[in-house]
């Protein structure tokens, strides 16, 4: 009954809002907007804007981030350095100041009503990201091919950074040899690899991507990987630790709390389980149009209290370390690799495709840049670690 309240004061709100938003001229509203961020149209600064197609003010009046993402893969505007824009937008709060759209609105509604993130439905992402190609993921990423974020603490490029954050993770979990390891959410088989030829440890990892699934086992072969290609929910035996590095984005906040049983299932008494995960600093159910359609179906961030009311009962938290501007230091490193592949790569993808990856990973890097989103790494435990956890930074 809750929830059809709910949805008829969100259609009243939405209605009321439409017409307000519909009062502007979308042109003069934009300029103004922009001009609060120091951001000029046809300017000649970096973070200007350059529009070529009049109809864009419309566009995005109408469409919101899902219009203003499409425009610049079509071509309608241009901006020599994207992360300076979106750090300047994302920094001066206009995302917050944006007016409502009937995309933003379908899609609150649409995860409301429906788990985006079934079984069934998740495997849209394998399909449409993870399985993009991995000759694209090999020159754009790090020898392990981790493609969540760095830790720079100490690192002076990607490599480094890739690799301290792999020791960061198995220091954390206190991997000793002969352990068995679940690695939910295995990528391209970094982790497992490191992880058994640093620490001599078992790992299992699984992954919805075939493509993934294919390279992790030859990429871990002759080592003690296995490298399955499953969903997370049918994950049933037992483990010393359990481990999920930048899969949790697409568990779906309807799912949290069963994502966190499979782990306690899953983790013997005296176990360890490290969690990596970007993060938002509010409570959201759904993620941004753009970012949907084109880059993680189905994806959205968790925030602080989705992630403990989804482990309370099940976990003593152990630690909890937010490094996020290392993102900001990733993405720019697969930018600036990215781009210089290019020629390697457009016999294979579009100049579209240029402008939609050029956008995610610029966008995303000002987004953290800006501290918009973090990222975290939590350890939980069963039964709380006898005398205490050691925190390792």
């Amino acid at each position: 009954m809750k929830s059809k309240i709910w949805i008829v004061f969100l259609i009243l709100v939405a209605v009321v809002i439409f017409f307000v938003s519909n009062s502007d001229d979308p042109k003069i509203f934009a300029k103004n907007l922009l001009e609060e961020a120091e951001i000029q149209i046809n300017g000649n600064k970096p973070s200007d804007l350059t529009i070529h197609n009049e109809g864009l003010y419309a566009r995005v009046m109408n469409q919101g981030t899902l219009g203003f993402g499409e425009a610049y893969m079509d071509g309608w505007w241009d901006c020599p350095a994207l992360d300076q824009f979106f750090y300047k937008i994302l920094g001066s709060q206009l995302d917050k100041k944006m007016k409502f759209t009937w995309n933003l609105f379908f899609s609150m509604l649409k995860a409301k009503l429906i788990n985006e993130q079934t079984k069934e439905r998740s495997l849209t992402v394998g399909e449409q990201h993870y399985d993009l190609g991995n000759d694209l993921y090999e020159l754009m990423l790090d020898k392990y091919m981790i493609y969540s974020c760095g830790y720079w603490k100490n690192a002076h490029n990607l490599d480094e950074a890739q690799e301290a954050k792999l020791d960061l993770i198995c220091k954390k979990l206190q991997l000793k040899p002969g352990m068995s390891v679940l690695d939910i959410g295995c990528g391209w088989g970094g982790f497992a690899k490191y992880a058994a030829e640093h620490y001599g440890v078992e790992v299992t990892g699984v992954t919805i991507s075939k493509e993934q699934a294919k390279y992790a086992q030859e990429f871990c072969k002759g080592l003690p990987v296995k490298i399955v290609v499953q969903d997370y929910r049918d994950c049933n035996q037992p483990f010393d630790r359990v481990v999920s590095i930048g899969m949790f984005e697409h568990v779906g906040y309807k799912n949290y709390r069963e994502f966190m049983e499979v782990v306690n299932r899953c983790l013997k008494d005296d176990g360890l389980c490290l969690l990596h995960t970007i993060g938002g600093n509010i409570t959201v159910t759904s993620g941004d149009p753009w970012i949907a359609k084109y880059i993680f179906p189905n994806s959205m961030l968790p925030s602080i209290c989705q992630i403990a009311n989804a482990f309370e009962g099940l976990f003593i938290l152990e630690d909890w370390h937010n490094f996020s501007a290392d993102y900001d230091k990733t993405l720019m490193a697969w930018h600036e690799k990215f781009t210089k592949s290019w020629e390697k790569l457009q016999s294979k993808y579009d100049d579209r495709f240029y402008r939609m990856w050029n956008y995610y990973l610029l966008s995303c890097a000002a987004l953290f840049r800006a501290r918009q989103a973090q990222l975290w790494q939590l350890v939980l435990s069963k039964k709380g670690v006898p005398g205490g956890y050691n925190s390792i930074r």
